[in-house]
C-alpha cells in the first residue's frame, strides 16, 4: 500500500528516474537524426529555457515532458526516418537489457533505482510504439513510423 513513507521514492522517480528515461529517450531519436546528417534542437522540460548547451535546453519544469525536432535530413529516405522515430524505443529497450545485464552479472546491485528506470523506459516504449495521434503534428513513433512507411510522409518532428 501507498503511505507518506513513500514519498520520497515518488519524488526520487518523478525528478530524477523519470527526467533520465525521458532523456535516453530523446538520446534515441537525435542520435539517428545526427547520423543521418540532420539540425536538432533536443529539450528536456517546458517553459523557460534555464540552461543552454548548443542545441540542447533543459527547462524550468525539467521533469515533464521531452522534445527532438530536427530538419534537414541529408540521407533524407524512408529507412532513415524509421531509424530517427524508432530511435528513442531502441534506446529505452537497449538501456533496459544494459542495466539488468549488469544486474545479473552483479556488476550493478538489485536496487530500486534501476527497477523503477526498467519501469518507466518500457512505460516509454510501450507508449511510443502505440500508433495514435496524440495531437496536431504530434503522432506516437509507432504512427510517424507508419505514416513515413504508408504515405512515405515524414511527419513534422516533434516528439
Amino acid at each position: 500500500m501507498f503511505g507518506w513513507h513513500d514519498m520520497w521514492t515518488f519524488f526520487w522517480s518523478l525528478f530524477i528516474v523519470l527526467p533520465l528515461v525521458s532523456f535516453l529517450h530523446q538520446a534515441g531519436h537525435v542520435f539517428f537524426a545526427k547520423l543521418f546528417g540532420a539540425e536538432i534542437k533536443f529539450a528536456l522540460g517546458r517553459g523557460k529555457v534555464l540552461f543552454k548547451f548548443g542545441a540542447f535546453e533543459i527547462r524550468r519544469i525539467y521533469f515533464l515532458d521531452s522534445t527532438c525536432h530536427y530538419e534537414g535530413v541529408r540521407v533524407n529516405s524512408c529507412w532513415a526516418h524509421i531509424l530517427i522515430y524508432a530511435g528513442g524505443t531502441l534506446f529505452n529497450a537497449l538501456s533496459v537489457l544494459i542495466v539488468n545485464s549488469l544486474i545479473v552479472y552483479e556488476i550493478l546491485p538489485s536496487h530500486l533505482f534501476f527497477y523503477q528506470f526498467a519501469y518507466f523506459s518500457i512505460y516509454f516504449t510501450f507508449f511510443a510504439l502505440l500508433p495514435v495521434q496524440y495531437g496536431e503534428n504530434h503522432p506516437s513513433d509507432a504512427k510517424a513510423i507508419y505514416d513515413v512507411i504508408r504515405y512515405n510522409k515524414p511527419c513534422d518532428p516533434i516528439d
